[in-house]
């Protein structure tokens, strides 16, 4: 663990040495959710060894919450402002996952999240674990690969969620290839270390989203998930360890936005914050 950290310290300072000066201040950015009043907690700026990091990224021209498709947005609405696929959650559902990190575990976190720019190189390496949600809509460009697979490669951590269906599949993989052309996408056998760093997690089922329920998501959402089936996959470094975590037909981010909610059914938000538990452990200790 601690040979991990000094190299995680030692590769970043090679390249980045003015990123290691000060992290990117907080801040918040418009959601597509229309959570811009979510109240900031009093502790928000509190210096801590972890945080949620929200990868931002340019979005799919055939993405499902693409641009305007959903909200009326004006066309080619930059996605560095916000408010397009890449916001899907945010910030509710990464406010109450580092909440539920903070009661469940010892780890310090942050109370607010971090929006992370892939073209941002002197800021990027700062934050080592990011999730990321809606994966059909993102659209990578080589740089933004590079800079992923480099990041990945020294021992960053990515969690990818809430994707449907052989089209998203499709439109996710056109950019994952990118990142790791010779790496294989493969399903996680229940016997790896993430599933029991914290909890056991042998019995894992589909998380579906609040969308999903006939609350309220509405837009025929609804048929999005139907005939689909779980997958727990996962991408690999050289030393076995998982570098890409990937939920594929369910929706983790939901069971943390959700998670108090007395209509969301429990069942999924103790399975989606348990697993997200087993990533941030697994991603400090591996």
């Amino acid at each position: 663990m601690f040979s991990r950290r000094v190299r995680w310290i030692i590769g970043a300072g090679l390249t980045l040495a003015a990123a290691l000066c000060a992290q990117k201040p907080f801040r918040v950015y418009f959601s597509m959710e229309r959570y811009d009043d979510v109240a900031l907690p009093p502790d928000y700026q509190e210096k801590t060894e972890w945080v949620f990091g929200r990868l931002m990224y340019p979005e799919h021209p055939e993405a499902l919450f693409g641009f305007g498709r959903r909200f009326g947005y004006r066309n080619g609405m930059d996605w560095r402002d916000g408010g397009t696929s890449w916001t899907q959650d945010y910030p509710r559902a990464d406010r109450h996952f580092a909440a539920a990190i903070r009661r469940l575990t010892r780890v310090q976190a942050r109370s607010v999240e971090q929006p992370v720019n892939p073209d941002d190189t002197g800021d990027f390496f700062n934050w080592p674990w990011l999730c990321a949600g809606e994966m059909g809509d993102w659209k990578l460009t080589d740089a933004q690969a590079r800079m992923l697979r480099e990041f990945l490669l020294r021992g960053g951590f990515l969690m990818l969620d809430d994707f449907w269906g052989a089209e998203e599949f499709g439109r996710f993989n056109e950019s994952m290839k990118r990142v790791f052309p010779d790496r294989p996408i493969v399903d996680i056998e229940s016997a790896d270390p993430i599933f029991h760093t914290v909890y056991d997690l042998d019995e894992r089922y589909q998380i579906l989203g609040q969308w999903s329920l006939g609350g309220r998501g509405g837009y025929g959402m609804a048929r999005r998930a139907e005939g689909t089936v779980a997958h727990w996959m996962g991408i690999y470094d050289d030393r076995a360890r998982v570098m890409v975590a990937i939920c594929f037909n369910s929706d983790v981010g939901d069971s943390w936005e959700w998670a108090d909610e007395p209509r969301y059914p429990e069942k999924y938000s103790a399975l989606g914050i348990r697993l997200g538990v087993n990533y941030v452990v697994y991603s400090m200790t591996h």
